[in-house]
C-alpha cells in the first residue's frame, strides 16, 4: 500500500455496494446512510425514516447500499405500508375526502394527491380554494405587510429621484 494510490486504503467491499436503490419511481443514493437516503424520497422525513429503520431492525447510520436484499425489500414494504404502522397524526394524507381513509403518500403520488385536493377546493369554491385561486396566503398568515407581489412597500426613493431628474431636465429645456 503506497501513499500515492488513494484506492489502496478503500475496503474491498465496494463490489457489494449498490449505488442506487429504487423505491417506487425514485432512485435513492446507496452511498448515504439509511436515514439520509430515505429522506430523499418525497413524503418521508427524518422522523419517518428513523421509525422505518427501527421497525426493520437496521441501524439508521448504516450505508443504504450495503444492506442485504431482504432488508431493502423489508424497507420498501415498510415505506409502502407506513400509514398502517404509525398513528394517524403522523400520516401525511389524513381523512381522504372520498373514502375517509388515512394514507401516507410517497414519491409522485404525494404531489398528485396534493394537486387533486387543491383543484377540488378550487372547483367547489371553498375558502382555501378561493385563496389558492387568488394566489394569496392560505393558512391564516398575515397579509397586511407580507406576501406582497405587486409594487413596492413604502417609499420608492429611486422613482422619486428619477421623476425629479426628468422635471429638472424639462425645466432646462423650457429655458
Amino acid at each position: 500500500m503506497s501513499a500515492e494510490d488513494p484506492d489502496a486504503d478503500a475496503p474491498e467491499d465496494d463490489e457489494d455496494l449498490r449505488y442506487f436503490v429504487r423505491i417506487g419511481q425514485t432512485d435513492l443514493d446507496g452511498t448515504k446512510s439509511v436515514e439520509r437516503s430515505l429522506t430523499d424520497l418525497n413524503g418521508i422525513g427524518q422522523r419517518a425514516a428513523r421509525i422505518i429503520a427501527e421497525d426493520v431492525g437496521v441501524d439508521r447510520r448504516d450505508t443504504f447500499g450495503r444492506l442485504e436484499d431482504d432488508q431493502i425489500e423489508e424497507i420498501v414494504e415498510r415505506v409502502e405500508g407506513f400509514a398502517g404502522d404509525v398513528p394517524d397524526w403522523l400520516a401525511n394524507h389524513r381523512n381522504d375526502f372520498f373514502d375517509g381513509e388515512t394514507t401516507h403518500e410517497t414519491g409522485n403520488d404525494l404531489e398528485l394527491t396534493r394537486r387533486e385536493d387543491i383543484n377540488r377546493m378550487k372547483m367547489i369554491n371553498a375558502y382555501k380554494g378561493v385563496r389558492h385561486k387568488r394566489g394569496q396566503k392560505v393558512r391564516g398568515q398575515r397579509t397586511k405587510s407580507t406576501g406582497r407581489t405587486e409594487g413596492t412597500i413604502g417609499v420608492n426613493v429611486e422613482a422619486i429621484k428619477e421623476e425629479q431628474a426628468e422635471e429638472a431636465a424639462a425645466e432646462e429645456d423650457e429655458e
